[in-house]
């Protein structure tokens, strides 16, 4: 069972009815739960303080935000990434992302105080934003504040990102760190934005090899991304000896995604979060927290942190989606949309060129494993 963190007040990071980052999505994933039964009980976390933001953010950057806040513009603000097509100013945006950061922060104390071993923030998960300035939906980096607490407290912290997109705002934050571990399975930077996350990217210092990045290529599916998370996340786990494991469970991997062009179905995320869970067990004592994160397709992100759900609390996966849930949401969800909760098998026609992916694939992994192996003896 795991513990799950959420707010009504989650859903005022709200860039507009036009942007793709849409509180929508949380609505629908929460309603999909309750409908087939389960009666969620979240914890209220608090929002972050300023403080606790300025342990990863720039002071001058902390203080755009704020003087933006109120929806007013400012010809410096696209410095900071403010005001953009990704990043637009909107009313109320300072504690919007403070309570996001807060929810996972508030997760990570629950693991620090021994209250509990699994925790589902449902929201956060802002994974690109810099030390100094927004980018890529992701106003303050929730995941990198609540990494910052646990390693203050002691503890050595893997960070897992399978988001589509790079997890390039924590690797960069903590690129020196010795007490991190950042590894990132994500459609490669050389088609795909933030176009980092290479597997050159080893870290700097004494963290030389706690940067690991498996770029895949793209309309990889699920076995050839399966045998890629076996053979490095495993043996990165192994040789560093975290204490937590921290997750970033974005969706946008699944096949139907608009954004990218990586192929993942249902079925493979399900394998994919039995994995993780397993490894935690094996060695973190089950420590293990989990932010939600990108996903763009309205039924896609509903049913697949739906099964993260019920796999964190140990509920089986029903076959259908309620009938009642299906109409409700109708508008969002299109005419296309089936009646179950996976993917049919199977999901889509073959995709052309598959051993040339997988076998492409497997030349980045093995480079990558013989660039890490001097780090990792």
């Amino acid at each position: 069972m795991a513990a799950l963190i959420y707010r009504p007040e989650y859903a005022g990071y709200d860039f507009g009815p036009e942007h793709p980052f849409t509180p929508a999505r949380l609505a629908m994933l929460l309603d999909l739960i309750h409908t087939l039964g389960h009666a969620t009980s979240p914890i209220a976390a608090p929002p972050a303080t300023r403080e606790e933001i300025l342990t990863i953010h720039d002071e001058a950057y902390v203080a755009m935000v704020e003087a933006l806040d109120h929806g007013g513009s400012r010809p410096e603000a696209e410095q900071f990434g403010l005001g953009t097509p990704d990043n637009p100013i909107f009313p109320g945006m300072d504690l919007a992302a403070r309570w996001l950061v807060g929810g996972t922060l508030h997760g990570a104390r629950l693991l620090m105080e021994g209250a509990e071993t699994r925790v589902l923030q449902l929201g956060g998960g802002l994974h690109h934003a810099q030390k100094n300035r927004a980018a890529g939906f992701c106003m303050y980096n929730d995941l990198a504040v609540a990494i910052r607490a646990m390693v203050r407290h002691g503890w050595r912290v893997a960070y897992l990102d399978i988001d589509l997109h790079h997890g390039d705002g924590v690797q960069s934050l903590f690129y020196d760190s010795d007490q991190v571990l950042t590894i990132s399975l994500h459609e490669t930077g050389h088609y795909l934005y933030p176009g980092t996350g290479h597997i050159q990217e080893l870290g700097a210092g004494t963290a030389r090899g706690l940067s690991v990045n498996i770029p895949l290529e793209p309309f990889t599916e699920s076995e050839s991304y399966l045998e890629a998370f076996d053979a490095v996340v495993p043996r990165a786990l192994e040789w560093f000896s975290p204490h937590v494991l921290v997750v970033q469970a974005g969706a946008d991997a699944h096949f139907a995604d608009p954004l990218g062009d990586l192929a993942l179905t249902t079925q493979a995320f399900q394998a994919l979060y039995g994995r993780i869970l397993d490894l935690a067990a094996d060695h973190t004592q089950g420590r293990a927290l989990f932010t939600l994160g990108g996903g763009y397709e309205a039924q896609v992100v509903a049913r697949v942190w739906t099964i993260l759900y019920l796999t964190l609390m140990d509920l089986p996966i029903p076959e259908r989606l309620p009938d009642a849930w299906l109409d409700r949401w109708r508008d969002l969800l299109g005419p296309e949309v089936g009646r179950t909760l996976h993917d049919p098998v199977p999901a889509y026609p073959e995709l052309p060129g598959r051993e040339e992916r997988n076998r492409r694939n497997g030349d980045v992994v093995a480079r990558l494993v013989d660039s890490l192996f001097r780090y990792w003896m």
